[in-house]
């Protein structure tokens, strides 16, 4: 049986002063359009870099994880990244 993924992630800009959380079933396209500035949020804000993800195997739960990291604080966004990447580096090349 095939078994789908879903990822719930945050990228930000070279800063690190942007938030952007986003959830999605293919996380290598969806960064590829980070990076190719596909949005207006993205090429406004330079939103390019993957510091953060989580995986899951049903859409309802990546919706609801989504949903609970978006209605927290910049704080605790910050503290989220820095407790599983505390350089903020680019996880992009490692989802590759």
């Amino acid at each position: 049986m095939f078994n789908k993924r879903y990822f719930v992630y945050i990228a930000t800009n070279p800063s690190n002063r942007v938030f952007y959380t986003g959830v999605t079933n293919d996380l290598i396209r969806r960064l590829s359009e980070h990076k190719d500035k596909k949005s207006k949020f993205t090429s406004k804000y330079n939103v390019t870099k993957l510091v953060y993800f989580e995986e899951y195997s049903d859409i309802k739960d990546a919706i609801a994880r989504e949903k609970q990291i978006k209605a927290g604080s910049r704080k605790k966004k910050f503290e989220l990244i820095s407790a599983k990447n505390p350089g903020f580096t680019d996880l992009y090349e490692k989802i590759l």
